[in-house]
């Protein structure tokens, strides 16, 4: 059975929480943080992320507080001005460039029994700003989207979009990931770590495996960071020429590095959204090659703005295939909430997984978003469910 949501099938409206009580037993909206920026490379396509969130989130069911964390950490209180937070002239927008004061800070709380958000300014008695009902987490990378903010919201109790700490880690590691996804027989492309102690202790012996590896599956091959996001730090290498400065820029952006075999096929991706009765996957899309990048990297996706095919022209059987097996990678990592997941499809016809994200560019024209509104979910509507799915969910084990 497909697991395919069709636009004239759309999924039926679930429970809303539309109200919440508050200690003294007032109702009022629910209320939700974007938490975005961060510490990673991906910081900046973080801020456009959630300018789109902040743009389509109903006002008249949520109240809404923007916060961002710097470059550096800092975590701030920003001006809810969504467009503000676009590319302009090529350029993506950093939280310093949407904060309302530069020296003021956010405390979010750690108790449990205490949701209550702080901000604070040098000489100023700190100020209360109410209670958070749930995070939505537009982190993308290292810092945010790898399981050390879903972390913290899990010591304080504050309910968060997506998934947890543990299927966070996983997918924002491709060592990991590869290795949880062969354990339940998904199939991966093949692929070799390089740990930075092994790099900085030995790199002849480091080389030798390269060429050991180049020789069994031969070039291109793609070096990459093991866990940033966004193809930030990926350099395309068709020879030992250029090798070492491709380890060098992947280590910029982490010091584990992951060495895969080109695979000859096309790029499929495939959103998988969580409903009351389980994950449902979207209609696919395609990726159809880039003519003036050397693959799908950074400039290509945000910058110029590539646009990938939706639906992706499959045959029913192989449509069914692909939306099976993401539903199966996101079990398999336990996720929650939403995922994307990307994949090859072989000139021998299989299914190779190459990865997940736990949380997929979001904008209303990134792949996920637009798979699913082929799929009869609105971009407004995604946001919604995700929300209320994170309201209806309780932190600790489950």
């Amino acid at each position: 059975m497909s697991s395919e949501i069709s636009s004239q099938n759309p999924p039926a409206a679930e429970p809303h929480i539309d109200a919440v009580a508050t200690s003294g037993g007032n109702v009022r909206k629910p209320r939700v943080a974007v938490v975005f920026g961060g510490r990673s490379s991906e910081h900046g396509i973080s801020v456009v992320t959630a300018g789109a969130v902040l743009h389509a989130i109903d006002r008249t069911k949520y109240d809404v507080l923007p916060i961002g964390i710097t470059s550096d950490g800092r975590w701030m209180l920003t001006a809810d001005e969504p467009e503000r937070m676009a590319i302009a002239d090529r350029k993506v927008p950093t939280v310093e460039e949407v904060a309302e004061n530069s020296e003021g800070g956010v405390i979010l709380p750690v108790d449990p029994a205490n949701r209550e958000v702080v901000y604070t300014e040098p000489g100023s008695v700190p100020k209360a700003l109410g209670e958070v009902d749930v995070v939505f987490p537009m982190l993308h990378g290292p810092y945010g989207e790898d399981g050390t903010l879903q972390g913290l919201l899990e010591l304080s109790g504050t309910p968060y979009v997506g998934s947890g700490v543990l299927a966070s880690a996983v997918g924002q590691d491709k060592e990991y990931m590869k290795r949880v996804f062969t354990s339940f027989g998904l199939a991966v492309g093949p692929y070799m770590v390089i740990r930075p102690r092994q790099w900085h202790a030995d790199r002849a012996a480091v080389r030798q495996e390269i060429a050991e590896f180049a020789g069994e599956h031969g070039w291109p091959l793609f070096v990459k960071p093991a866990r940033a996001g966004s193809s930030f730090g990926i350099t395309k290498v068709d020879s030992f020429d250029g090798l070492d400065e491709a380890i060098e820029e992947a280590q910029r952006h982490d010091p584990k590095i992951l060495i895969e075999a080109g695979i000859k096929g096309r790029e499929i991706e495939c959103g998988v959204l969580e409903f009351e009765d389980g994950p449902r996957a979207s209609v696919p899309a395609e990726i159809p090659p880039v003519t003036d990048h050397a693959f799908y990297d950074f400039e290509a996706k945000y910058i110029d703005s590539a646009s990938g095919i939706v639906p992706a022209p499959l045959t029913p059987e192989q449509t069914a295939e692909v939306q099976r097996l993401a539903v199966a990678a996101f079990e398999a990592a336990s996720c929650e909430g939403l995922v994307r997941a990307d994949f090859f499809l072989t000139e021998d016809g299989e299914f190779v997984i190459n990865e997940i994200n736990t949380m997929p560019g979001f904008t209303p024209i990134s792949m996920y978003p637009r798979m699913w509104q082929e799929s009869g979910v609105s971009y407004p509507e995604l946001v919604d469910r995700l929300v209320q799915a994170a309201l209806s969910r309780s932190t600790g084990l489950r």
